[in-house]
């Protein structure tokens, strides 16, 4: 707890006030002594309660301004903590797959490095910033399902609608990518024939809807919730407090997982 946690309580002010009674109570009795009871001494009373309750009140507004300041920082060093653990979840993943790809087939390898290269560099110097515009997030995840889709040699049916009325609008970086990346590795990865991912994105100036529907093995069920979409439960709630939605559904019977994400902007 920093000084101003601490002087900011209910105790410093209980402490606060008897001795300005004290202090208004001796100049009242030093000058009733040398005036009388005067109109002098009446407005002096009234120009020294006015003057300690404007001293007051500006230490209140110093003390909130520092409270305020602490919050927003701490808040700032959370969210930057858990930016800085989605990068290496993603990656690494990625770099595992490359690994098996390199020795089969050299040409679409190294066209998967340079869809990753520009992924790594977008997530590096982009991911960073506290906001950007829709436009890049969709071209992110368009590299990554690029991706998906030059290194599997099993059939998948990948699909990205978009229907956006403005792709300049602002948004969280790597907002979309935990739940993407989630529906791949759960769905795709475990599934040896009809997989599929269809993700669809629409968005007006108030209103951004973000859902993701694939198929998976029922034998394959994980209900625990991995670092990756902990993370991301945690920055929403820190950048879109009270303003986002986030609903998940599973049918293990039909073997269909689906994901649906509300922002107001």
């Amino acid at each position: 707890m920093t000084f101003f946690q601490k002087s900011f309580n209910k105790q410093f002010l209980k402490r606060l006030v008897p001795y300005f009674f004290l202090i208004t109570t001796i100049l009242i009795l030093v000058f009733n002594d040398a005036f009388g009871e005067t109109d002098e001494l009446i407005v002096f009373s009234l120009l020294f309660f006015t003057s300690m309750a404007i001293w007051l009140i500006r230490w209140l507004v110093i003390q909130i301004k520092a409270i305020l300041r602490l919050k927003k920082e701490k808040k700032q060093a959370e969210l930057m903590h858990l930016k800085s653990q989605v990068n290496p979840h993603f990656f690494f993943n990625t770099l595992n797959n490359l690994y098996g790809l390199v020795g089969q087939d050299t040409e679409k390898a190294q066209e998967l490095i340079l869809k990753l290269s520009d992924m790594m560099r977008y997530s590096i110097y982009e991911g960073q910033n506290d906001w950007v515009t829709l436009a890049d997030e969709i071209a992110y995840l368009d590299n990554y399902m690029d991706l998906h889709r030059m290194r599997y040699h099993k059939r998948i049916d990948i699909r990205f609608d978009v229907d956006a009325d403005d792709r300049n609008i602002q948004i969280m970086p790597l907002l979309f990518i935990i739940l993407v990346e989630n529906a791949f590795k759960h769905g795709v990865e475990k599934l040896r024939s009809n997989a599929f991912v269809h993700v669809h994105l629409k968005a007006t100036k108030q209103l951004l809807d973000f859902k993701i529907e694939n198929n998976f093995d029922p034998e394959e069920i994980d209900e625990n919730d991995g670092i990756g979409l902990k993370n991301l439960k945690k920055r929403l709630e820190l950048v879109y407090h009270n303003r986002h939605e986030l609903i998940i559904s599973m049918d293990p019977n039909a073997g269909l997982y689906c994901t649906l994400l509300k922002l107001r902007l």
